[in-house]
């Protein structure tokens, strides 16, 4: 294995991999591929392993390396997995997979002509939670997905969408099973040139409706996604690894049935609701029509689990838990959101906004 970029989402692969290795599963942490000359020096030393400053470098030196996680900037994710398909290697790509649809494009054509695994990194879809709930799902009709996150000066070459929100995106459409029918969106940079802040609606031609908030600039961490389906509503935190489902019997009583069609009572009323009874144990009543079970989630670091899944599709040659077709769905979302973020900027006359930020 090698691992293209050394910076916070490289690091990680780094130890991950070295911990694989540590752990006997079949796996050597062989090189790294760093152009900034400190880090390339200090992952060297760490890990004691060469350090090339490019993916041609890097091939050239013909290491044997069969596999590699492409951890460098968004905007670099396509020369970098390019040359790495061009040279052999099956990818884990890191999330989005390209910095346009067209890249995209590229990279899944190019690994299909060449028969090599491409997994790209939506780490969301490896949570325990995440994991527990897709054989309970039935047919999701409404989602609403909160991710806050506290201002870093990471990832600030992308908008708050290409940097957070694609984690749900990516859940969402999986979970959906249904095409896109209509986009509308808003954002806002807060502390960045890029959006930092941003809501989102999508309607999807099942029907379906989904709701995203995600911020960079909140004084809080959040990871939530809640979505309703028939009889039963279900409660994800992706932080705590917490799986919460609410089953709503066919003869509830008619006005909890009207409130629910109305949407007086919420998602946020209802997770208050599976709160106030989480001291009842794994499984309690609520009230007529209404039952509370918490599932047990077997926990896990999901990059641990990630890697460990694209390691076990290279060795096997299966189709990789997320395929790139999958990521270039959601970088597809994504960008319309983008769309549809800056036709919103025009109508309400925010263009110098964004150019100049707050």
């Amino acid at each position: 294995m090698a691992v293209a970029g050394a910076g916070a989402f490289g690091r990680n692969h780094l130890r991950v991999y070295r911990e694989l290795e540590t752990a006997g599963a079949g796996v050597a942490l062989a090189a790294a591929i760093e152009a900034d000359p400190a880090r390339a020096a200090e992952v060297a030393e760490k890990y004691a392993i060469p350090v090339f400053s490019s993916a041609d470098a890097l091939l050239s030196a013909d290491l044997g390396i069969q596999a590699a996680s492409v951890a460098v900037p968004t905007v670099h994710h396509h020369s970098v997995a390019m040359a790495l398909l061009e040279g052999g290697l099956d990818l884990l790509v890191e999330k989005p997979l390209a910095a346009s649809l067209a890249q995209a494009d590229e990279i899944v054509a190019l690994a299909e002509h060449r028969n090599r695994v491409v997994q790209v990194g939506h780490l969301e879809r490896f949570n325990p939670a995440i994991v527990a709930v897709e054989p309970r799902l039935r047919r999701p009709m409404f989602f609403e997905a909160h991710r806050l996150s506290i201002f870093t000066p990471r990832a600030l070459d992308v908008d708050v969408v290409l940097d957070l929100m694609i984690h749900d995106l990516d859940i969402v459409l999986r979970f959906a099973n249904s095409e896109v029918r209509e986009v509308r969106a808003v954002g806002l940079p807060i502390l960045s040139p890029n959006v930092d802040i941003a809501n989102v609606r999508v309607e999807f031609e099942s029907g379906c409706v989904a709701n995203f908030t995600a911020s960079r600039v909140s004084t809080e961490r959040v990871r939530k996604l809640r979505f309703f389906e028939p009889r039963q509503y279900v409660s994800i935190d992706y932080a705590r690894q917490d799986l919460l489902i609410i089953g709503v019997d066919q003869a509830l009583p008619p006005q909890v049935a009207a409130a629910l069609a109305s949407g007086l009572l919420d998602a946020a009323a209802l997770a208050k609701l599976a709160a106030a009874h989480h001291a009842s144990g794994p499984e309690a009543a609520l009230g007529p029509g209404l039952s509370f079970s918490k599932f047990d989630v077997t926990p896990g670091e999901p990059l641990k689990l990630e890697l460990g899944s694209f390691v076990n599709a290279v060795r096997t040659r299966c189709q990789p838990r997320v395929t790139a077709r999958q990521g270039r769905a959601a970088l597809a979302l994504a960008l319309a959101i983008q769309d549809s973020m800056a036709a919103h900027a025009d109508r309400a006359g925010l263009r110098d906004f964004f150019r100049a930020g707050l």
